[in-house]
């Protein structure tokens, strides 16, 4: 915009002192300059474009200051811009519609004791998944002690081979296991029903052999349900993702109300889904955990709960710092908020101007009072874009010359 408007203000100028100096040559043989450089600097000076540069950064520092109180950090000028205009929002299921605390719920050993299952189960130990995490606090629990593991290889989405005194132990999803040869006939009836309940099971046992099954349950949060009928009633469709077995996913979306869901999707497959729904609207993303980063880049906008994985908060253009689902409609109005008041502004801006450099371009203004009017300008616009909000202003001028804190305190993950 500027680009056009900084060449058009000098050109008028110019036509503004040559108009001048030829028209009172025609008019009485007389060139007067006084009259011209006048026209010329009082174009200049009513067209500087202060009031138009200001305008979008005034409006985010406004609507920046609203999501921060909200505990909602907008990192980035899309998401003030872009999520005003999102139509989906795919929302990943674990520590983003749970609480992200996954516990042991039941164990199925087959031919060895619960605490022999759990010790060959804590072989993922080294595992960053919430779920490997929480088979290890219950094996610790009741006293079972994870095995060395010699060597470690973990398939993302899907569960892990250890090496343990030179046997692989694998550990994770029943079709994991089956895909690499673990019969698991003896439990599949058991499987069904804990996944139909919405567990999320997992299996362990060495190659071919299944040592039984570990049902996991994590609750969902508790404005969970609340925030995804808001999201409905406000014109946003929510899609469900998760790596989770497509029972525990399906009731899931039964209790929340939300008709699409997607289960079984690896990390790669989440950044796909996300890119095959642009097609057909701007999508947003919202996770939290290390396998949601590629979505979150990959959408319009990224959206991470505070309480995630550094990763997963480097990939996201929104961070949700309260941890709340509810934020997530504060951060779309704060959004709508702050494009509308640059509009505002813009306008504001161009109609100072668009009045003001005609009238310059006359000379019966004096270069003083273009000074005048350009500041009056600023402070029209600096005006609208902090009305109501005068704490802003003074908190941005005490601010100076201090250090800015970090936002984010860093994550151990």
């Amino acid at each position: 915009m500027l680009r056009v408007y900084t060449p058009a203000v000098l050109l008028i100028a110019a036509l503004s002192v040559i108009g001048w100096i030829a028209g009172s040559w025609l008019a009485s043989w007389q060139v007067n300059v006084e009259r011209a450089i006048f026209a010329g600097l009082s174009v200049l000076v009513m067209g500087y474009p202060c009031a138009v540069g200001i305008s979008a950064p005034l409006s985010i520092v406004r609507g920046a200051g609203q999501a921060a109180e909200l505990g909602i950090l907008m990192r980035t000028g899309e998401a003030f811009q872009g999520f005003r205009l999102v139509k989906q929002l795919v929302l990943d299921k674990t520590g983003t519609l749970t609480e992200g605390r996954p516990a042991v719920r039941e164990i199925e050993p087959l031919d060895v004791s619960e605490q022999e299952l759990l010790a060959v189960a804590a072989a993922e130990a080294s595992s960053e998944h919430a779920l490997a995490q929480a088979v290890v606090e219950a094996a610790l629990e009741r006293g079972a002690i994870p095995p060395d593991v010699d060597a470690f290889e973990a398939s993302p989405g899907k569960g892990v081979v250890a090496r343990i005194d030179g046997n692989e132990v694998l550990v994770g999803n029943p079709r994991f296991l089956a895909e690499r040869g673990v019969d698991l006939a003896r439990v599949r009836e058991r499987i069904n029903v804990l996944e139909a309940a919405g567990r999320t099971v997992i299996a362990a046992g060495p190659s071919g052999r299944a040592l039984g099954v570990i049902a996991l349950g994590d609750g969902l949060r508790a404005d969970a349900v609340e925030a995804v009928t808001a999201l409905r009633r406000a014109g946003l469709k929510p899609i469900l993702v998760t790596g989770d077995n497509e029972r525990a996913a399906q009731r899931v979306g039964r209790e929340l109300g939300i008709d699409e869901v997607h289960a079984g999707v690896l990390p790669q497959g989440k950044a796909a889904l996300v890119r095959d729904l642009q097609a057909e609207a701007r999508v947003a993303m919202v996770g939290d955990g290390i396998n949601d980063a590629p979505a979150l880049m990959q959408a319009d906008i990224g959206i991470a709960m505070g309480g995630g994985a550094d990763i997963a908060l480097e990939a996201a253009d929104i961070i949700i710092l309260s941890n709340r689902l509810a934020a997530l409609l504060a951060a779309r109005d704060i959004s709508r908020r702050s494009y509308g008041k640059m509009v505002q502004n813009v306008t504001l801006a161009f109609l100072f101007n668009g009045i003001g450099i005609p009238l310059a371009a006359t000379g019966l203004i004096h270069p003083v009072w273009a000074m005048v009017a350009m500041a009056v300008s600023v402070t029209a616009i600096f005006c609208n874009s902090l009305w109501g909000r005068p704490r802003l202003f003074f908190d941005a001028i005490q601010s100076v010359g201090r250090a800015v804190a970090p936002a984010v305190a860093p994550r151990a993950i």
